[in-house]
């Protein structure tokens, strides 16, 4: 019950924020950084030893590709939206029936496996952490579109929402029907998602390559705290 009430606060959360600051890109670009420094910590601190270390192990590595690979099909729906670039393909280029179901097939596979983790894990906050700067953007996407009434964009908005927020915690309880011995497999391909976001956020190129001094600041933030929260957890 807590890891749902904390999946759907943080799309909450996110979307709320996000209606009422934005406007301010760059807010949601740093939130976007220091989640990302977060999610890689957590991808290599905790999902691929888990990966690796099960029965499965080396023959899970194409589970990983094949995480690399869906994020990019699902990027195709959502136009790399979860790493803040509907500004630069124009709003009404992301069809929000489109985006509906690329968040929610993302968010819905990041669930699974969290069917046998424990509460409060760094899985669980992995996902909390990326759910966060992803619902700003779309809070900012969905509720301050130009040139669309509120009443008519407003329903179609709240769905979106609602999709998002309950995606995960609907995987989760898929999960539970699934044997256990898939775990490793859906793992795995969740390693490979947050390997791909995370790195494609981190390593986007700056403007004339300079050292971005904030960006690496944020990143190093991210990977402190999911270090913290690695150290916590293991003992």
């Amino acid at each position: 019950m807590v890891t749902v009430l904390l999946l759907i606060l943080s799309v909450i959360t996110g979307v709320f924020l996000g209606k009422h600051f934005g406007k301010k890109e760059k807010l949601a670009k740093n939130l976007l950084v220091l989640s990302a420094g977060f999610l890689i910590t957590i991808c290599l601190n905790e999902v691929f030893p888990e990966v690796y270390t099960s029965s499965a192990g080396s023959s899970l590595g194409i589970f990983v590709i094949a995480g690399v690979l869906l994020q990019m099909i699902l990027e195709a729906l959502t136009k790399g939206f979860e790493h803040g670039h509907f500004h630069h393909h124009g709003e009404h280029n992301i069809l929000p029936m489109a985006l509906m179901v690329g968040l929610f097939i993302h968010a819905f596979i990041e669930g699974i496996p969290l069917a046998n983790e424990h509460e409060l894990s760094p899985y669980l906050l992995g996902i909390v952490f990326h759910n966060l700067p992803i619902s700003f953007i779309l809070g900012a996407f969905l509720f301050n579109r130009k040139g669309e009434s509120k009443s008519s964009s407003s329903y179609p908005s709240l769905l979106i929402v609602a999709l998002f927020a309950l995606a995960s915690p609907m995987g989760m309880l898929l999960g539970n029907y699934f044997n256990p011995n898939l775990q490793p497999y859906f793992l795995a391909i969740v390693g490979g998602i947050f390997l791909h976001i995370s790195s494609v956020i981190i390593f986007e190129s700056n403007k004339n390559h300079n050292i971005d001094w904030v960006k690496i600041g944020l990143v190093v933030l991210g990977v402190s705290l999911a270090l913290v929260m690695h150290l916590f957890h293991h003992h």
